[in-house]
């Protein structure tokens, strides 16, 4: 089953359970989903799915960052129990050790060497690992080997 087609299957879930919270996040994801498709003329498939998904955890993880230092602890709350049904969307991701090894094995095969190749590096580290590993993670991996090697 297609990610999208499952998404929305638990929207007529929690239609059906009466769970608001949860039916809310899922509209709001499908939204976000319907408007991708429409600017871009495109059918989604699963990993466009996934990038968006992604990409409305992070904004919902800088939401909570910013109430949580705006002492709104009842919005970072609402932000956070959003992310956590955005999560189950996501595939299984990469341990920190699983994402350096990836990225070392990466920057040796491109031959980076430097900050210089930080874009270089990138660009191919996200082809590669993305929706399966924390981009901020990622990035910080490939500092690190840069700066190591």
């Amino acid at each position: 089953m297609a990610l999208k087609d499952q998404i929305t299957d638990d929207m007529k879930t929690a239609m059906r359970a009466k769970d608001s919270e949860r039916l809310g996040t899922i509209r709001l994801l499908l939204a976000a989903l319907k408007q991708k498709e429409v600017d871009e003329r495109i059918e989604l498939d699963d990993a466009a799915v996934v990038a968006v998904v992604d990409k409305l955890i992070k904004q919902r993880k800088d939401s909570v960052e910013a109430f949580t230092k705006a002492a709104r602890p009842d919005l970072a709350d609402k932000e956070s129990a959003e992310i956590t049904v955005l999560q189950a969307y996501l595939p299984a991701r990469m341990s920190a050790d699983e994402v350096l090894a990836a990225v070392k094995a990466i920057v040796a095969s491109l031959g980076a060497s430097g900050p210089g190749d930080m874009g270089r590096v990138m660009g191919a580290v996200k082809a590669q690992l993305a929706g399966k590993a924390d981009m901020g993670q990622v990035s910080a991996a490939v500092k690190a080997a840069l700066a190591g090697g």
